[in-house]
């Protein structure tokens, strides 16, 4: 039973790290010393706390679109810090429409995964 619940824990981390690596390029770094490397791996881990509490903190979704994900927040941030040409508005519009699409492309994908 211990094994099973070592593995279970381990299963959570890889997952962490993969995310990590995916969205805030915990696995991008050339650095040549250690002080270096501690504080690129403490800017990605900060960064990737940052997207699971914002992602933890949104409030329950419509059933028209899925809550916001690590990447969709990750996209948005980057959409309203960085400069680019369009506004606000326009990101969030694309953001909804994105969501709710998945939304109906996860109904769909369930709907004909339980016909027999």
């Amino acid at each position: 039973m211990a094994l099973v619940k070592v593995a279970g824990i381990r299963w959570a981390v890889e997952e962490s790290f993969q995310a990590a690596k995916g969205q805030v390029g915990l696995g991008h770094y050339q650095v040549r010393g250690w002080t270096a490397w501690h504080r690129h791996i403490t800017l990605a881990m900060l960064a990737l706390a940052l997207l699971a509490a914002i992602a933890t903190a949104q409030p329950p979704s419509d059933q028209d679109r899925i809550p916001l994900t690590l990447p969709e927040i990750r996209r948005l941030l980057a959409a309203l810090i960085l400069p680019q040409h369009r506004s606000i508005t326009d990101v969030l519009r694309w953001s909804h429409w994105r969501r709710r699409h998945q939304a109906t492309a996860r109904h769909c994908h369930y709907q004909r995964r339980s016909e027999p």
